[in-house]
């Protein structure tokens, strides 16, 4: 298992991509501390400036969420990620001040 397993793999000094976990508390197949473990031997190998992040959904299985509001933040947060490491912006969608906050 060492042979393939990716977390033996991480290289300090390596540069890698921008990177988004997605994870739950409450997995019953794959521990849960696996995804926590990965994301910090990711950061602690890059510079710092590639965002190694790690979402975690609360109250949910190895499926992810159950109800229908969980997982669209759950799609949103992943292609919200997606678009900024990419630089893409949505034609239309408001920008900075403009979206309310």
């Amino acid at each position: 298992m060492y042979a393939y397993s990716p977390y033996h793999r991480v290289r300090a000094g390596t540069r890698y991509p921008p990177v988004l976990f997605v994870s739950s508390d409450s997995d019953d197949r794959v521990d849960p501390l696996h995804a926590r473990k990965m994301a910090a031997a990711l950061q602690d190998a890059c510079d710092g400036e590639t965002p190694v992040l790690l979402r975690i959904e609360p109250h949910a299985g190895h499926g992810g969420s159950d109800r229908v509001r969980s997982a669209v933040e759950a799609w949103t947060d992943v292609y919200a990620f997606l678009f900024a490491t990419l630089g893409m912006s949505v034609a239309g969608a408001p920008q900075g001040d403009d979206m309310g906050s």
